[in-house]
């Protein structure tokens, strides 16, 4: 499958913690603003190969890695890279909501005011702008002033959200961003998803087959360190390349 002007590749990837050899080979180009999600199971990589596009892994003593990662075109693993820059162009939605023990509004000005954005007009500008891309500002708009910590799950989820767009991204990492979620909660998620696919490049980790086939247009299968099969979503879940692809997806292993 031809990917031309990726958002996002790697060309022969191999990743390892010490001795331990977690990824092997991965060659992927991730098209921009779609959705491409990552699936295998447990232990196979998926997180591990997510955190490599804004050098999160880089804060694990005794890891490194082999081959090339570029980010429209740039390898960010270059020693110039400023990676303040970086995280701020590739924003990360983790698996368990974690807001700050702030106020709403200072949980999506943080960003802004790290880089810079003191004036508070603006600020309320992009707090508000952030809050209604991520599906949340008629719910709290009331509430700027409350801690976080009091939404609710959903709700702290996609503040998490917030604050991440709140620093205008281009690529947003999201690892399983509704596992922890009931499902009125995750579908939630799943419409903001298809919402932000339009201004956004999305790169998900998923262990929900059905998920995958919602939300995303490509799907990278890992196993074992190895990324199995990558094609477009419809043709991963109807007619995959690969036997043990469809073993997965079918769920006679994992």
């Amino acid at each position: 499958m031809v990917i031309n002007n990726p958002k996002v590749e790697t060309e022969a990837l191999n990743f390892y913690y010490g001795a331990t050899q977690a990824l092997f080979d991965v060659s992927i180009r991730i098209p921009e603003k779609k959705v491409t999600a990552l699936i295998g199971p447990s232990g196979c990589g998926k997180s591990t190969f997510l955190r490599m596009f804004n050098r999160l892994n880089d804060i694990i003593t005794g890891t490194h890695h082999k081959g090339r990662v570029l980010v429209d075109g740039e390898e960010i693993y270059n020693n110039h890279v400023n990676l303040v820059e970086l995280r701020k162009k590739v924003g990360m939605v983790f698996q368990k909501s974690n807001p700050f023990p702030k106020s709403v509004f200072e949980n999506v000005a943080y960003g802004p005011k790290i880089h810079g954005i003191k004036e508070s007009s603006k600020l309320m500008e992009i707090v508000e702008r952030s809050l209604k891309a991520a599906a949340l500002w008629d719910e709290v708009k009331d509430r700027l002033s409350s801690n976080a910590l009091g939404l609710s799950g959903g709700q702290q989820q996609r503040l998490c959200i917030a604050r991440a767009l709140a620093v205008e991204p281009e690529i947003l990492l999201m690892d399983e961003p509704a596992s922890a979620l009931d499902p009125k909660s995750t579908s939630r998620i799943e419409d903001l998803i298809g919402e932000l696919r339009k201004n956004y490049t999305i790169v998900i980790v998923t262990h929900n087959m059905q998920q995958a086939a919602r939300v995303s247009d490509y799907t990278a299968f890992f196993y074992e360190g190895n990324m199995i099969e990558f094609d477009t979503t419809e043709k991963m879940f109807t007619n995959p390349g690969n036997q043990q692809t469809e073993d997965y997806i079918t769920g006679r292993f994992g």
